[in-house]
């Protein structure tokens, strides 16, 4: 079995759920050591009544057992113990240093359909726990499915420190104006976009400091439009790997109402989209265009007219030959509110991620952008003069049909045969190639290397200059 498919299987198996411990439910716990009195940490953040059966129990257990919210059975966990405990239990957690009494603990809990967690034995265990960010009633947990349980952790400590310190009082706040908010704004809908529009404004940075009347303010303000104004948002979301999106980016990406998406986005980003937003895709390829750039820009404005948030997602950048200035032109003509979130362009990110300088103190000292889209007959008409110059890095987009002809034309034009070149295909994503070689090899090599798009092209010294960072 390989990785993928081990890790298709946890996914197939284990399914995340927030499941309710009050006073009335019990919780049993197997064992009396470290372990087990990380779990009954956990549990004691609960209402749950927690039942411990070990003959002993370590330092911090029995400190808990002095608060009044542990009862303690201080025996061994037989079958008979375990059978006598183990109905009425929410939960069961399997904790001793015995393998065979968490099994035992394990079977017995299945049987009577009780959910049982053996600690570090992912085998006998009907769930397991994640690793837990807890800011009063705002919980983040984090699973890997039982596979690397270190990396959970490590991904808590990341995650601790992006959550504000007052992000309870925030999720406290919008707790007790729920009530009031449905009553203003029965839709669902309404009333989720009166909550985003608190969340990225004034009013959630009001709650997160106590502010508890200037949110009410803000709040009441933003209900009170109650279908709330259209916008488009065009946002650039890098060379490919999800990893470069912008944080503003992934903000807007879960807020938008519908999202129009090109070719070149992997499906890695997409996933990023918030669950329930239309997809469009209105891609552009050569020879074939999902919907003429005219069309887009009607249905960008037909939809912000309509009151919906609309993400135009684009790869790289919209404002490096993603045709964004036509479609600002045409939302500032007609009226429509927009934003523009820049992203890492796709000769930054390529080029950094094949190690690729595209400039250099010694041999280049400015670098050209150009898209290289070729005629029906494979030509380019491009300022051969502007181009053909030492001292300089030259990016091209979107050439790769047209390699053959750009490198004759450059040779033609001035740059020596050996003068080097790049191609990158797929850069900074996992399957991405790079081929360094000279202006008179170069096309050969993309074609005997089955090279596609989308890929990028470099010509310049700075070629030689590439740096492959080793593998740590």
């Amino acid at each position: 079995m390989t990785a993928n498919d081990l890790l298709a299987e946890s996914r197939n198996i284990w399914f995340p759920v927030v499941l309710r411990l009050d006073n009335t439910t019990k919780t049993l716990v197997v064992g009396g050591g470290e372990v087990a009195a990380n779990k009954v940490s956990l549990l004691l953040a609960t209402d749950t009544r927690v039942v411990v059966i070990s003959p002993t129990l370590c330092g911090e257990l029995e400190r808990a057992l002095k608060s009044g919210r542990v009862e303690h059975i201080a025996t061994q966990a037989s079958r008979e113990v375990l059978e006598a405990q183990l109905p009425g239990a929410r939960l069961v957690y399997a904790a001793t240093s015995d393998r065979a009494v968490n099994h035992l603990a394990a079977d017995l809990a299945k049987k009577m359909n009780i959910p049982v967690c053996a600690v570090d034995d992912p085998d006998p265990s009907s769930f397991i726990t994640p690793a837990i960010v807890r800011r009063g009633p705002v919980m983040v947990a984090i699973s890997t499915s039982g596979a690397a349980p270190v990396l959970a952790r490590r991904i808590r400590e990341q995650i601790e420190t992006l959550l504000p310190a007052g992000i309870s009082r925030l999720s406290r706040f919008m707790q007790n104006a729920r009530g009031k908010m449905a009553q203003i704004h029965p839709s669902p809908e309404t009333r989720r976009r009166v909550w985003e529009n608190f969340l990225d404004g004034k009013g959630a940075e009001q709650a997160l400091a106590g502010d508890e009347t200037g949110a009410s303010a803000t709040l009441d303000r933003l209900a009170s439009d109650e279908k709330g104004g259209g916008e488009v948002w065009l946002v650039g979301a890098g060379p490919g790997d999800a990893d470069l999106l912008t944080l503003k980016a992934l903000r807007l990406m879960q807020n938008a109402d519908s999202v129009l998406y090109d070719h070149l986005l992997p499906p890695d980003i997409l996933d990023r989209v918030r669950r329930d937003a239309e997809r469009i895709f209105v891609g552009k390829q050569k020879s074939n265009h999902a919907l003429p750039q005219p069309s887009i820009n009607d249905e960008l404005i037909r939809r912000a007219k309509a009151g919906e948030r609309v993400l135009r997602l684009k790869g790289g950048d919209p404002f490096i030959f993603g045709r964004g200035g036509e479609e600002i032109e045409a939302l500032m003509e007609a009226g429509v509110p927009f934003r523009v979130v820049p992203g890492i362009s796709a000769a930054n990110g390529c080029a950094a991620s094949s190690g690729i300088p595209l400039t250099h103190r010694d041999c280049a000292q400015s670098c050209l952008f150009l898209t290289g889209h070729a005629r029906a007959d494979g030509t380019l008409d491009l300022p051969w003069h502007t181009i053909a110059l030492r001292g300089q890095t030259v990016v091209i987009y979107m050439g790769l049909g047209g390699i053959a002809s750009l490198c004759e034309q450059l040779i033609t034009h001035g740059l020596p045969p050996t003068w080097p070149a790049a191609v990158i295909e797929k850069g900074t994503q996992p399957g991405q190639r790079v081929i360094t070689a000279d202006l008179t090899s170069l096309p050969r090599l993309t074609v005997e290397q089955d090279f596609r798009s989308p890929a990028l092209i470099i010509v310049g010294e700075v070629v030689k200059h590439r740096v492959v960072s080793p593998v740590v």
